[in-house]
């Protein structure tokens, strides 16, 4: 009955890919950075075996995502080798990365930090964003973007004067390093 009710199963690259991008971005929002790369080079030789640069350009802009919202910028240089075989999507996308461009932002913890991570580069976060994306990579328990945002709240209480915040927050990313 089952066998009538499926149609045939999906191509193991399918299955594959989607499996290492998943376990790529759940350890590098971790801080796991060496299981990250292997999953991420994983997901790369699965999409290299259809021979589709769009399908491969999508892994480096959930790749450049991941970076976005962990507060480490680049110009996503592996999506812009492969921008030529791109879809129109993807290129939205890129440029919404870049902070060229808007993008509809799903209630997703990952695309609100991205979101987040979009207006700090373009240098439109405000105090309460850099707080809701703390709040949201710690509800999440993702240490390299709680880091990066942390420390951006540091700076701002140091820059303000605010010793007791500044002291307050250190001692919670002493909390996450040891």
């Amino acid at each position: 009955m089952t066998a009538c009710a499926s149609g045939p199963p999906p191509p193991d690259w399918q299955a594959n890919s989607l499996s290492a991008l998943n376990s790529f971005q759940r350890h590098y929002l971790r801080g796991d950075t060496a299981i990250a790369e292997t999953e991420l080079n994983r997901a790369r030789a699965e999409l290299r075996s259809t021979g589709r640069g769009d399908l491969l350009a999508r892994a480096e802009l959930i790749r450049c995502a991941a970076r976005a919202a962990s507060l480490e910028f680049d110009d996503c240089p592996a999506f812009e080798a492969l921008r030529a075989d791109a879809g129109r999507e993807e290129i939205a996308y890129a440029e919404y990365l870049a902070g060229r461009a808007g993008h509809t932002v799903s209630e997703d913890a990952l695309s609100r930090l991205v979101l987040a991570g979009v207006q700090f580069k373009s240098g439109k976060a405000t105090p309460e964003a850099i707080a809701s994306a703390i709040d949201i990579a710690s509800a999440q328990g993702w240490r390299r973007p709680l880091l990066a945002w942390l420390g951006v709240q540091e700076k701002r209480a140091e820059a303000a004067g605010d010793r007791v915040a500044a002291e307050r927050i250190k001692r919670r990313i002493d909390l996450i390093v040891k």
